[in-house]
């Protein structure tokens, strides 16, 4: 299946204008721990899935440059080179090669992300203000607990191939410039990537008034896989 196009949609994307931005968490807290797998994406969010290799949104600029390893956008991890981006043929998801490999540890995909109601995490450098333009990013990356909803509850949602999450207590979720960020949850204690953020699934450019679409990184895994030579076991 193909997604359906998303250029009317309000997709996650720092790019400043209502139509096309990215969003940030709102409602959420600064990040509660250093999580490795961060990458800061030019205005967008990704995450490191292989040493060389991390993952964003199609929406989203190529950078020529990413910073890897931290949760701050402004110091410290690595700053790296982008060499190449591999965009995914249907659904909002670009690859990232970095010329050189990092040492900090990748978020591991697992084969499924999870049924209705399973907790997650989405992490991301959007505004923590709802509306376009209302506030810059935040120099330390937002996190917010939320979780799987029915795909019923997200509009023009590709089912087989993208996740509905839920907007936390109906004032919480993904805003702009958190496009491509990871939407993670605990497996046997460690954090697995199952998303990277899209879009509004409500069709409203206010953030978090609706739940948000992701990405289902578990869906293409195998493509994945292919892409990237071999993910990490």
């Amino acid at each position: 299946m193909t997604a359906p196009a998303t250029g009317a949609a309000y997709t996650w994307n720092g790019a400043g204008t209502a139509g096309d931005v990215g969003p940030m968490v709102v409602g959420g807290r600064p990040a509660s721990e250093n999580y490795p797998f961060m990458v800061y994406v030019s205005g967008c969010t990704g995450t490191l899935i292989k040493a060389n290799w991390a993952v964003t949104a199609k929406h989203c600029s190529t950078p020529s440059s990413v910073r890897v390893g931290s949760v701050n956008r402004t110091s410290g991890g690595t700053v790296v080179r982008v060499t190449r981006a591999v965009n995914h043929p249907s659904i909002d998801v670009k690859l990232l090669q970095l010329a050189s490999s990092v040492s900090y540890a990748p978020a591991p995909i697992p084969t499924t992300s999870g049924a209705v109601g399973t907790a997650t995490r989405i992490i991301g450098w959007g505004q923590t203000c709802p509306r376009p333009g209302c506030g810059s990013a935040p120099a330390v990356a937002n996190e917010l607990d939320t979780s799987i909803v029915a795909d019923s509850r997200c509009s023009g949602i590709n089912g087989p191939y993208e996740i509905c999450t839920n907007n936390t207590n109906g004032t919480s979720g993904a805003c702009y410039g958190d496009s491509g960020g990871p939407q993670v949850r605990r497996i046997n204690g460690v954090w697995n990537l199952i998303g990277a953020t899209s879009r509004a699934g409500n069709n409203n450019s206010t953030c978090a008034t609706g739940p948000s679409i992701y990405s289902d990184l578990t869906a293409i895994r195998s493509w994945i896989n292919t892409q990237v030579g071999g993910l990490p076991a």
